[in-house]
């Protein structure tokens, strides 16, 4: 057991015993550690997502310091609630990488082809959507109208035209798959 090890145990159990100032210096002590150990396994997730895993690790600290067996070694209690903590940030994340869609615009562009079929079928999906589902599908994907264009007709903001459109394809793909009415 290292000197930082043996201190920061004698300092978590007697904090287990009532010692706030104890508890203190441990959570000084160990913090920038954890944090140190945060950014390193979950640079991807950014600096405020890291302070927001560095928040939670010492909250499981907290809320689960009886579960550390004090004749076992800390380091690796700490590291496994730490390590779960940034595992637990990815899973919420989804693994998405979210990029603007703008971005991509010219080159997500589709190519138009005299499908008189899957035109019907479209206009089918699209007739079975709410009145301002359809307003927003018809405008942005087959009148080629920009998002703000169509948020200023309707009254909403760009970025809700944006989860209003995606909604709706979303609910006519579900509709194409038969999964919905």
């Amino acid at each position: 057991m290292t000197t930082r090890e043996a201190e920061w145990s004698a300092l978590l159990i007697a904090a287990m015993e009532g010692d706030g100032r104890a508890y203190a210096r441990f959570l000084g002590l160990v913090t920038p550690v954890l944090r140190g150990i945060v950014r390193a396994r979950g640079r991807v997730l950014g600096p405020e997502a890291q302070e927001d895993v560095v928040q939670e690790v010492l909250i499981a600290i907290h809320t689960k310091r009886h579960t550390w067996d004090q004749s076992a070694p800390l380091l690796p209690w700490l590291y496994a609630v730490t390590r779960h903590k940034v595992v637990d940030a990815f899973r919420r994340r989804g693994g998405a990488v979210h990029l603007p869609i703008e971005d991509f615009a010219d080159a997500l562009e589709a190519q138009v082809e005299g499908d008189g079929m899957a035109a019907r079928d479209s206009a089918a999906l699209i007739g079975r959507l709410d009145a301002r589902s359809a307003d927003i599908v018809r405008a942005v994907s087959l009148d080629g109208q920009s998002t703000a264009e169509v948020g200023a007709r309707l009254s909403m903001s760009e970025g809700a035209v944006r989860v209003a459109l995606h909604r709706a394809i979303r609910r006519m793909a579900e509709m194409a798959k038969g999964r919905d009415g």
